[in-house]
């Protein structure tokens, strides 16, 4: 068996609900040698449950936010703060098994590659983002900017445009080499960009498709769901003005803003959340 040679990153936002099974897992994961959990000011009972790992696990440490600084910058964060050649970043809704990261590890390791799972929910359901292709044009859910779902291959490893960030696996000298997370996207978009520019630097991106996990998604959206989706559109069109072509960009963000209003009542009615 390979020496451990993985330091893996979780994100958190009051993310009690799923985060001790999470980290029980991780904690028991092959090959991981460093866990950084970075935490974005959550209001919860996340902290304490990241402090009671930390106590019993040296190699758990913690960084707690202040803020809420995006999900890019928090997981550069984390990056900095480990040493580890590979580098694993997990949503804290992901359960994975003992050898989940050891495959993607191996499969990353077969070429210069950033590797995505093949997560499904509690009722075995695929998402439909674990595997994003090019679209050629504005994809009909504006939270994947010019890309649509790709169909499901026999490939082992099946290259795609972009993957989930329920696990994305790669070598700490790709996540350097790309300058790590741009600062400027708060939400899951970063991700999309990071893709779009491992494809621009010669690497490869790929869905594991036998490699599969069990992701509890939309914490967020649950707990904070104003915030969300604010910052989701505004990485959407920050994102299509910055990567696609600008007619494009022009054409596609009054459809992402459009429903904003009704969304905005919805919450406010359902939650009373303040805006942003």
């Amino acid at each position: 068996m390979s020496a451990p040679d993985i330091a893996v990153v979780v994100v958190t936002w009051d993310s009690e609900e799923t985060l001790d099974a999470c980290l029980t897992r991780l904690r028991a994961a092959e090959g991981v040698v460093e866990i950084r959990v970075v935490d974005c000011n959550s209001t919860d009972t996340t902290m304490a449950i990241v402090q009671r790992h930390a106590v019993v696990d040296p190699r758990l440490h913690f960084i707690a936010n202040p803020d809420h600084p995006g999900l890019g910058p928090a997981c550069n964060q984390g990056v900095a703060d480990s040493r580890a050649p590979w580098l694993a970043l997990l949503d804290p809704g992901c359960l994975i098994e003992p050898d989940t990261l050891m495959q993607l590890r191996d499969r990353a390791a077969s070429g210069n590659a950033l590797v995505g799972a093949d997560p499904v929910d509690e009722a075995g359901v695929r998402e439909p983002e674990a595997r994003l292709r090019d679209s050629g044009s504005n994809s009909a859910d504006w939270r994947w900017p010019r890309l649509e779902p790709a169909p499901i291959t026999a490939e082992e490893l099946q290259d795609v445009t972009a993957i989930s960030g329920a696990v994305m696996m790669l070598s700490r000298a790709l996540f350097e080499a790309l300058g790590g997370f741009n600062p400027a996207y708060f939400t899951g978009i970063g991700n999309l960009d990071l893709c779009r520019r491992a494809h621009s630097a010669g690497a490869r991106v790929a869905c594991a498709n036998a490699v599969r996990i069990t992701r509890i998604s939309g914490m967020a959206a649950r707990t904070h769901p104003l915030h969300l989706t604010w910052h989701q559109r505004l990485d959407a069109s920050r994102y299509l003005w910055r990567c696609g072509p600008r007619t494009a960009a022009l054409l596609a963000c009054p459809r992402i803003w459009a429903r904003f209003p009704l969304d905005l009542l919805r919450v406010l009615a359902r939650t009373g959340a303040q805006a942003p």
